[in-house]
């Protein structure tokens, strides 16, 4: 997933790319050149991401300026956002448009969270409802880190967040998807749970308790909770 995603998602992350750039410097962008951010928008080849830009074109979601140029044997183009495109690009911004994957939200260095993780809340959400699950170890970006989390939820369709730990970055996470209007499935491990619960905002929401011991009870449940949370999405 950090290397080579999916087209859909691949083509908001050039929107974002073109809208960032136009919208810092104020103009078009006069030297925009594959190379720079076809591994960025997690696609396979710098070829591929040529053809993505042409077909954005083509479907009159960015405009391409004067005609290609090529330098030391890097192809060059003046590109900006169409109308659509801007419309794409400020709806991304406020969350209304979903990739196809969801957002792991929790805490890192927790071997058996991390391996339960792995083993068993990936394959479940996979198998069982067709989308990826990422989390920020597989988001292999340079960057502000914050930054780069906030463009990883706002692109995903839902977020479940482990508060096994009281993360404060898994709290805040889960807040931020919700206040973009993202369903939030919350699940925690089950001997914290039933001795400590959760923070007194959460422990009323549906949590979904998971054991190494017993994980095909915990997927059946995050599948069926997922299946309703998501709807017709």
């Amino acid at each position: 997933m950090a290397n080579f995603t999916s087209p859909a998602i691949q083509k908001i992350r050039l929107i974002r790319h073109i809208g960032n750039k136009v919208a810092e410097y104020g103009k078009p962008i006069d030297q925009l050149s594959p190379n720079e951010f076809s591994d960025s928008i997690g696609a396979p080849s710098i070829e591929f991401s040529e053809q993505l830009m042409e077909e954005l074109t083509e479907n009159k979601i960015i405009r391409m300026g004067n005609p290609a140029r090529a330098y030391e044997g890097v192809t060059y183009f003046d590109v900006n956002l169409t109308l659509e495109g801007w419309e794409q690009y400020e709806a991304e911004r406020r969350g209304n448009v979903d990739g196809k994957y969801g957002f792991m939200a929790m805490q890192f260095g927790d071997n058996e969270l991390d391996s339960f993780v792995t083993d068993v809340v990936k394959p479940a959400v996979t198998d069982g409802i067709g989308y990826d699950l990422i989390n920020m170890n597989d988001v292999s970006k340079a960057g502000v880190i914050d930054n780069i989390m906030s463009v990883q939820i706002r692109s995903a369709t839902f977020v479940i967040a482990d508060l096994t730990h009281d993360n404060n970055g898994a709290y805040w996470e889960a807040g931020y998807a919700e206040g973009l209007g993202k369903p939030v499935v919350y699940i925690c491990k089950k001997d914290k749970f039933d001795k400590m619960k959760t923070h007194f905002d959460t422990n009323h929401r549906t949590t979904i308790t998971w054991s190494k011991d017993d994980p095909e009870k915990f997927s059946r449940e995050l599948i069926a909770t997922l299946l309703r949370s998501l709807g017709d999405r």
